[in-house]
């Protein structure tokens, strides 16, 4: 909004010129002098400079005579603008015939008018007509108006113009950038997309305000600036479509819309390369299909961000919001290419504003979609290392992450104690009561284990009845509390097993960690403990010793 502002600012700080010009095209043997003959017979046709007027290039191009009606100061150095600046030269003859020719392309000399031309008026012009040459070119004229100034009010806003599009393509290039950065560190070709769209307007906007000569002076692009901003325009459009079928999620949101997408960012750059072939039977079907396509790929982009909002793409609305804008000054800048809309001069610079705020709306939209992929991993995560039924960890996800923790502790004498639980009597409890009986009681038993234990410790199913525990920080004494906390816990939750007094309790075997464990044998030395448990009685805890592992590899138990 501070962009569109300043442009604002600028367009309507022209000191204006008194109304008084006339045009008409060039014809055959006109000289200068022919030419004020003409103007002074009345022989052209009247416009009023501080509106926008077309003058036709083709051909031979046009005379326009400015009659301004008031001098300044005799010691007042003068400027004539012309704004926006024309595609094309400009020449200008004083009443000795001596000729002062401008083009946007032009870097040389000391005055420059940075999106406009800048012509210093001789300092005995007083009320002299001002005769224009508005040379011939193969571009479609764009409207102009002008402008008389005191050389210190031009120098004024021309630094405020400059300042204005300085912070306007700087934002553009930074978010430009900043996607690229985004796209190799992420490996998303939507972010690259979006850089090339970006990188293209911006070329698009330095070649038409003649940004990129003034003040940034590639000269190397002088004479080809037609050629460029052509293919910027289309190369634009083509990454555009590219950029919203990601973005969007169009293969999500609108499937049948995706393939004339695709199409349009493909054949783009076909149109491109016909244009740039040198072929005249290439160029010419180029220049005759530019138009249209860009016309209906506009369209289509348009037609495809509203369908794909309306079925659900957040994405979509930030790329209606920023893109909608700028389709509908483009609209009606062409409007004014056929004449219509000849006070609304600001719309050129409004183009650049809206420019920079498109950047910032489509970076934020797809940051917003960086945010809603990395939810959306999280939450497949947590689905992947949940288990589906008592939503703790599963046993991949606890395995990893107490191998992590073991890793962590490894050189230190940091204690940790692995509980294995296995619920007493659960295949009966299956039998006689059903499955659905079964997953009810393991859905307690996981919610009655995870309020017993820190949120820190590790609590995960292992298979069918089974869970394990990982404690850290915790003495073989404490460790032994909890556990025998957990059993009493689980045994008055009092859930039969059968129509007899059996109630489901739960068998818990202890094994702490020594130097150069591992979790598998952390897991066997609690897994023996608890085969102690089941001979002896069930629902209590044992810890491991040597002799429980003796007399389970004695009498090795089957689990009820």
């Amino acid at each position: 909004m501070f962009c569109l502002l300043l442009s604002l600012a600028h367009a309507t700080a022209y000191a204006p010129l008194p109304p008084g010009g006339a045009w008409r095209e060039v014809a055959r043997g006109d000289t200068p002098a022919s030419a004020m003959d003409a103007f002074r017979h009345g022989m052209f046709k009247p416009f009023n400079p501080l509106l926008l007027e077309r003058f036709p290039r083709n051909a031979l191009g046009s005379w326009v005579v400015l009659q301004p009606n008031a001098a300044g100061s005799e010691d007042e150095e003068r400027i004539l603008t012309i704004y926006p600046a024309p595609l094309g030269s400009v020449t200008m003859y004083d009443d000795q015939g001596h000729a002062h020719t401008l083009a946007m392309d032009n870097v040389d000399g000391a005055l420059h008018g940075h999106g406009r031309l800048a012509f210093q008026l001789p300092d005995d012009e007083t009320l002299q007509p001002i005769l224009l040459r508005f040379e011939p070119s193969g571009t479609l004229a764009a409207p102009e108006r002008f402008a008389l100034q005191n050389l210190d009010d031009y120098l004024r806003e021309d630094a405020t113009w400059l300042a204005f599009a300085s912070a306007c393509f700087a934002i553009m290039m930074a978010m430009a950038v900043m996607a690229l950065c985004f796209a190799i560190m992420l490996r998303d070709v939507t972010f690259a997309w979006y850089t090339g769209y970006m990188l293209c307007y911006v070329i698009v906007q330095g070649v038409q305000t003649g940004f990129l000569f003034h003040p940034l002076g590639f000269s190397w692009l002088a004479g080809s600036e037609v050629l460029v901003g052509v293919s910027a325009v289309a190369l634009s459009v083509s990454f555009a479509a590219l950029f919203i079928s990601r973005f969007c999620d169009v293969q999500r949101y609108a499937p049948a819309l995706r393939v004339p997408v695709v199409a349009l960012g493909f054949a783009m750059p076909l149109i491109v390369l016909m244009r740039c072939s040198g072929i005249n039977e290439l160029v010419v079907m180029a220049q005759t299909l530019v138009n249209p396509v860009l016309i209906l790929g506009a369209l289509l982009m348009l037609l495809t961000a509203l369908v794909t909002g309306a079925r659900g793409s957040r994405q979509a609305w930030f790329f209606l919001t920023g893109w909608t804008p700028l389709l509908l000054l483009t609209a009606l800048t062409s409007a004014q290419d056929t004449g219509a809309l000849p006070n609304l001069d600001w719309l050129n610079d409004a183009s650049i504003a809206m420019g920079a705020f498109e950047a910032i709306v489509l970076s934020l939209g797809l940051a917003d979609r960086a945010l809603t992929m990395r939810h959306d991993r999280d939450h497949v995560r947590v689905l992947a290392d949940r288990d589906p039924l008592t939503n703790i960890l599963n046993r991949r996800a606890w395995t990893e992450a107490a191998t992590r923790l073991l890793t962590d502790a490894a050189g230190s004498d940091r204690s940790i104690a692995l509980l294995f639980l296995d619920l007493d009597y659960f295949k009966t409890l299956n039998d006689l009561r059903g499955h659905a009986a079964g997953d009810r009681a393991l859905v307690t038993v996981a919610q009655v284990l995870g309020s017993e234990l820190r949120p820190t410790d590790l609590l995960g199913r292992y298979g069918g009845e089974e869970f394990v525990a990982m404690l850290h920080d915790v003495t073989q004494d404490q460790a032994m509390q909890v556990a025998t906390r957990l059993c009493r816990r689980v045994h008055r939750l009092e859930i039969p097993v059968d129509h007899e007094d059996f109630r489901l309790s739960v068998s818990i075997g202890l094994a702490m960690r020594s130097m150069g464990d591992t979790l598998e044998s952390m897991i066997e030395r609690a897994d023996q403990a608890m085969y102690f448990v089941k001979l002896n009685g069930r629902n209590h805890v044992h810890a491991y010793e040597r002799r429980a592992e003796i007399y389970a590899n004695r009498n090795p138990p089957g689990r009820a």
